[in-house]
């Protein structure tokens, strides 16, 4: 399964969501993303996603990292792109949605296919992705 996420950085914060009640991995902060669909391209799944989720509009980046996690059931590719956001994120699925600190991702639990990422945002004082 391949999956894509935006890391959106707005002063020195990082957009983050949580995963709700009764999904793979609930109660985990993530960066918001999703499954890419057969035949579409990561742009266009970011684009829908964040959508869907945030009803926000999404330029997808650069790549940032790409990895890949064999969970228990599962096996992910998990693709970060740096995004810009075009409107105020708001949560459409009930999901709690934060703009949290590089200290912040160090102290909320991501699922393990994340910890990559984490290291390499919370090393880099660079803005991941301005909004």
């Amino acid at each position: 399964m391949i999956v894509v996420a935006a890391v959106v950085e707005r002063a020195g914060r990082f957009l983050v969501t949580r995963r709700q009640h009764g999904v793979h991995l609930e109660g985990y902060w993530e960066f918001p993303g999703g499954k890419v669909d057969p035949g579409e391209d990561h742009q266009t799944a970011l684009r829908r996603e964040l959508r869907e989720e945030l009803d926000v509009d999404c330029e997808p980046g650069e790549l940032m990292l790409t990895t890949a996690h064999d969970y228990d059931d599962r096996r992910i590719t998990l693709c970060f792109y740096r995004c810009t956001l075009g409107g105020t994120p708001r949560a459409l699925l009930g999901q709690e949605v934060r703009w949290a600190t590089r200290d912040d991702l160090g102290q909320l639990r991501f699922p393990p296919a994340d910890d990559e990422l984490i290291r390499l945002v919370r090393r880099s004082p660079g803005e991941g992705g301005r909004a």
